[in-house]
Parts: structure tokens; C-alpha cells; sequence
């Protein structure tokens, strides 16, 4: 098999053509600072559901390794252990290249199948890795999270389509 190297974004892009996606993913993550106060993790992690909206949108445009930076972003935001966001971005980031190159095609409900599968991995991967430094007790805990998280999904997919209709846009 022939490794293929993702192409750059055109130079003739605009420079808002090639911010957006980025400062979207950013805002996504910083959705933690909002002053919400729970007793277990039952927030989306936003910055992950707008990556993968990008990600499914575009696919062509950010390679993989772009969710290293991004995972790196959210992590120092959200006050995980550093690394968790970034290893669990980055995992989820070639899986989807994989599932790129063999799938030939996608409809609505495979890519929110998909994303749903990315979106437990990551809830449950970050609630084992916390798990060693604070006392969550069972993964159920987590559960509410993910669910949301899966349900927000086509939302917040609609909105990163609008926003990509908004950054292309002359």
C-alpha cells in the first residue's frame, strides 16, 4: 500500500478560510470555563464533538496530526492530565484517516455511528486515566456524558457546517 500525504489547504485561500476551523475548535474547548458547577463529568467535550464535525465535513483539510495541538489546547484548558486529549484526539484523528481510505462511502447515520463510537472512546478513555488521581468510582459516572455528548452531536455538526458555508463564503 502506498502512503498518500494529505495536500495543504490551497495558498488562495483566505486567511478566514483557514482560521475558522481552528478558533471553532478552540471556542469548543474552552466551553469549560462557563461557570457550571456538577458533581461528575456531564458536559460534552465540545472542542472534541467540533473536531470531529470538521473532520467528517472536510476531511481533506487538517491531517491527523493537527489534533495534537488542538488535544493540547483543550487539555490545559479542561485541567486533565496533560496528554489525555492529545493522545485521545490523535488515536481517534488516524482512525478516522483509516476509515477514509478503505470506506468508499458515508451517509449521515455511518458518520454519527462512527462519531458515537469516537465519542465513548474518548469519555471512557479520559474517565480511566482520571480515574487514577480522583475517586469517580464507576465508569456509569461517565455515562451521562457520553450520552449527551452523542446526542449534541447532529447540533453541533449543523453548526459547523453553517460555519463552513460562513468561512468559504466571498
Amino acid at each position: 500500500m502506498i502512503a498518500v500525504r494529505p495536500r495543504p489547504l490551497p495558498v488562495w485561500l483566505p486567511f478566514k478560510a483557514r482560521l475558522v476551523p481552528v478558533l471553532s475548535t478552540m471556542a469548543g474547548s474552552a466551553v469549560v470555563l462557563l461557570p457550571i458547577v456538577a458533581v461528575g463529568p456531564s458536559m460534552p467535550p465540545f472542542g472534541l464533538l467540533i473536531l470531529l464535525a470538521w473532520r467528517l465535513l472536510r476531511p481533506e483539510m487538517w491531517p491527523a496530526w493537527v489534533a495534537l495541538p488542538l488535544g493540547l489546547f483543550d487539555d490545559l484548558l479542561s485541567g486533565q492530565m496533560l496528554g489525555t486529549s492529545m493522545a485521545i484526539w490523535t488515536v481517534a484523528s488516524l482512525i478516522f484517516d483509516w476509515i477514509d481510505h478503505h470506506l468508499l462511502w458515508r451517509d449521515f447515520w455511518m458518520e454519527w455511528a462512527l462519531a458515537s463510537l469516537t465519542i465513548l472512546f474518548a469519555v471512557v478513555g479520559g474517565w480511566a486515566v482520571s480515574r487514577s488521581y480522583i475517586a469517580y468510582g464507576s465508569v456509569v459516572v461517565a455515562m451521562p456524558q457520553a450520552i449527551l455528548a452523542v446526542l449534541v452531536f447532529p447540533a453541533l455538526v449543523r453548526l459547523v457546517a453553517a460555519l463552513d458555508r460562513w468561512r468559504l463564503a466571498r
